[in-house]
């Protein structure tokens, strides 16, 4: 088959959506399709068999796109439309895979050319948009009719969680749903002994006595980076010896925090590294004794998750949905999303090193059953087997 992939966000870029994508071009890469790939200006380009990468003009002024919904990306979006028709014009597609807000380009496209698609459900557009944007309130029945319409002119709707797998059913009870959760993204049975790697990745000021906690990912308000630097301020008077290090995010978002962090009187516990390579991810992980996930909104279960879990290091998040629907009391120590609660259970798990193993090595089993980049290939599998056959079905 012919297949064009749309993706809404700049590619490649070395975080959730982007990573979930090249699994998904490299596993139709696998099963002997051609793709081509539409995606946005910004990003780096990855060699990928049977794929060719396009991508729309730069519109002017406009750079350094971030995650979640923004002006620049419905600029974007309306460029990547307008490049679309052009190339459902000039080829023969049998079926679109659209990635998010694109399930919108691509129902335009089966209404104009009758080409087949498949819905990339990554995050619920409706709820995205009216967490970022409160004043929308008004405007959410709307906003999940239109994401209604997306999901009933499928062909099927990809999810990668439970709570989304939910909302597609909500939209349209009988529509084929697959579920492919995000994996971890560290390599099984990487030997570490006598690398003298993980010395080198945190600053100086960190010894190798003093207790860690770790978060990695963006800096974007709804990962609640605000409740983390609040709920450590209060683990400090327990743990007075205790670093936080973050990792991830702009310069913008960093220094943002950096003045919070010294607002709360913390800034000398607390390193920001800004971004790094995920063949770092197993060396910073090592350092920690526990890792962070103090996400405040969202439906999706954080792509950090999955690597937290298969770390072999204790992972503490917030107790909503978010979490909860990949996580439990066996294999997390959760907390209800306030400072107070937070930085208790930062101090309790950097305090008792018998629950951060228990807790560890449950996650790590747990992971490495459920969440691989092979079970995630069988998923993807068994969904487009059926894709496959309806599209074929619809051309016929």
């Amino acid at each position: 088959m012919k297949i064009l992939v749309l993706a809404p966000h700049p590619f490649f870029q070395a975080r959730g959506t982007p990573l979930a994508v090249r699994r998904v071009l490299e596993f139709l890469s696998s099963r002997g399709h051609q793709i081509d790939l539409l995606t946005f200006h910004e990003g780096e380009d990855v060699e990928i068999a049977n794929c060719r990468i396009h991508r729309i003009a730069r519109p002017l002024g406009i750079r350094n796109i971030r995650p979640g919904f923004s002006v620049k990306k419905v600029v974007c979006d309306l460029f990547m439309f307008a490049k679309c028709l052009k190339m459902v014009r000039r080829n023969t597609y049998d079926l679109i895979h659209a990635v998010e807000e694109a399930a919108f380009i691509a129902a335009a496209m089966q209404r104009l050319a009758g080409i087949p698609y498949v819905y990339d459900m990554d995050s619920s557009l409706a709820e995205q948009l009216v967490d970022a944007y409160p004043g929308l309130q008004f405007a959410f029945a709307t906003l999940r009719r239109c994401e209604a319409v997306a999901v009933r002119h499928s062909l099927g709707v990809l999810t990668v969680c439970a709570a989304l797998e939910d909302v597609a059913h909500g939209h349209a009870p009988d529509k084929p749903i697959g579920r492919v959760e995000d994996t971890t993204l560290l390599i099984p049975d990487n030997d570490h002994s006598g690398n003298g790697h993980s010395e080198g990745v945190l600053p100086a000021g960190v010894d190798g006595k003093s207790p860690i906690a770790m978060y990695v990912g963006n800096l974007e308000h709804y990962q609640g980076i605000g409740l983390l630097l609040e709920g450590f301020r209060h683990a400090l008077l327990r743990v007075p010896n205790a670093h936080l290090v973050i990792v991830g995010g702009l310069q913008d978002d960093i220094a943002h925090y950096s003045r919070r962090a010294a607002q709360l009187g913390i800034s000398s516990r607390v390193h920001f590294l800004g971004q790094r390579p995920i063949s770092d991810l197993e060396d910073l992980f090592r350092r920690a004794d526990v890792l962070v996930s103090p996400r405040l909104k969202g439906l999706n279960t954080p792509m950090k998750i999955y690597s937290y879990l298969d770390s072999g290091t204790a992972v503490l998040a917030t107790r909503l949905r978010t979490h909860t629907q990949v996580l439990d009391d066996r294999t997390a120590y959760l907390v209800e999303p306030d400072p107070e609660a937070m930085g208790d259970g930062l101090a309790e798990l950097l305090t008792d090193p018998v629950l951060r193993e228990r807790l560890a090595s449950r996650a790590k089993a747990y992971v490495q059953q459920e969440f691989t980049p092979e079970a995630a290939h069988r998923k993807l599998g068994s969904f487009y087997s059926m894709m496959e056959s309806k599209a074929s079905g619809a051309g016929a």
